[in-house]
């Protein structure tokens, strides 16, 4: 496996397992984050996935304390390099499938229209090519349980708002460039907003607190204001 690490403040390291978001480097992160999971090592903290990197936080004064060594940031790449070598080729779960049910248009997807108009498409086109497409949940940021979501057709990519918006109400479903994704709390954003789903992706009251993990597919399925409504008042 092909890597590159690098210092990440005084107590992580960033494993770059490639430059470009694609499926084959997804894979990767998803197989090392299964190792850690199921093997932690005793100094590690956390670990975080992105697009094409994982970062460990670890414990620096453990790691000098247990073992000795001065040269913490030393000592925990060539763990990493330990670990990494045990990672069987392939040994991932298998991805869960989730649907989202969207409210397309309307007060919930006010900027639809734009999204139309920029790719020189219907709203009805626009929400056809959005809720037939086959996604990934490449990694969860931003906000808590934020997921950016790769594989949107081009034929509807659209900028982000030149301005954001003070507050994005949750669970809005928009696009920007070539990514869609989900607030899953309100908060300020610039993404163009085509709809919104019942479901709640962040209850912190639960464990874990977020509904989607990296890896997972994602199913747009469109439905009236009535279902909506319906199914609002049931899961909320």
């Amino acid at each position: 496996m092909e890597y590159n690490c690098y210092p990440l403040g005084e107590n992580a390291v960033l494993i770059e397992l490639g430059k470009e978001i694609n499926i084959e480097t997804h894979q990767k992160i998803k197989g090392i984050a299964k190792f850690l999971n199921d093997n932690p090592p005793e100094w590690m903290i956390e670990y975080i996935p992105a697009f094409t990197t994982l970062t460990i936080y670890y414990e620096p004064y453990y790691i000098y304390s247990t073992f000795g060594t001065e040269n913490i940031y030393e000592y925990v790449c060539k763990e990493i390099k330990k670990l990494l070598l045990k990672i069987p080729i392939g040994d991932e779960n298998e991805p869960r499938n989730i649907e989202i049910p969207v409210c397309y248009g309307g007060d919930f997807g006010p900027d639809l229209e734009v999204v139309a108009e920029y790719n020189q498409l219907t709203p009805e086109e626009v929400i056809q090519i959005h809720s037939s497409g086959e996604y990934i949940v490449y990694m969860l940021g931003f906000a808590p349980g934020f997921p950016f979501i790769g594989g949107m057709s081009e034929k509807i990519a659209t900028p982000r708002r030149k301005t954001p918006r003070l507050k994005i109400p949750e669970r809005s479903v928009g696009i920007a460039g070539m990514q869609t994704g989900i607030y899953p709390i309100e908060t300020p954003g610039g993404w163009q907003l085509i709809g919104r789903t019942p479901i709640r992706l962040f209850t912190p009251e639960n464990n874990p607190p977020t509904l989607l993990m990296a890896g997972d597919k994602i199913k747009f399925t469109p439905i009236s204001y009535e279902e909506y409504v319906k199914m609002e008042n049931e899961l909320l």
